[in-house]
């Protein structure tokens, strides 16, 4: 079967979307006072850090950056064939009081926010969550909604974005494979 890649962001089109999410960020919380940022394993913790350097570019001062791993909190866990390997949660900062974003790549059926927010509150209790994705491409089945969108992309099933990241973890093109 033929795989034909179409081009949705490029280089220069992501960076303006993070601009753009880290703007917002700042706005909705009136700055950077108690804000964390969460990025999902794997490209949301990458996305976390470059909206973490725009944030510190903008207020002058550095936003705490942790990492959480939901492999435990899938609700499929139970029907995965592979066993699937369990990453590292890195949280190094207290989330009681703080207002989290929640960071990650692409917004599919809202399934690994949901075990996200459960891994998160493992670690204390925030006073807000708030999520930031690249790629908004619907299809949800759950309630779930960002707060912060780079680009919304309406796909069928069938269809599938990835965010490809160059060797340092910074994201260099957004594209969608059509089967």
């Amino acid at each position: 079967m033929k795989t034909e890649a179409t081009v949705i962001l490029d280089g220069v089109g992501v960076r303006r979307a993070l601009t753009r999410i880290a703007h917002e960020i700042l706005e909705r919380n009136k700055g950077i006072t108690d804000l964390v940022l969460v990025g999902i394993r794997t490209g949301g913790i990458h996305l976390a850090h470059e909206l973490a350097g725009r944030l510190e570019e903008i207020e002058r001062a550095p936003v705490p950056v942790g990492s959480v791993d939901i492999t435990l909190y899938r609700d499929d866990i139970r029907t995965q064939t592979p066993v699937l390997p369990v990453g590292k949660t890195e949280i190094p900062f207290s989330l009681e009081g703080k207002r989290v974003v929640l960071v990650d790549d692409v917004l599919f059926t809202g399934r690994t926010i949901r075990a996200a927010m459960d891994a998160m509150m493992d670690h204390g209790r925030p006073q807000c969550i708030q999520l930031a994705v690249l790629i908004d491409r619907g299809h949800r089945e759950l309630p779930i909604r960002a707060d912060f969108v780079g680009r919304n992309v309406p796909t069928s099933r069938k269809e599938n974005i990835q965010v490809r990241f160059d060797e340092a973890n910074r994201p260099v093109e957004v594209f969608l494979e059509k089967n």
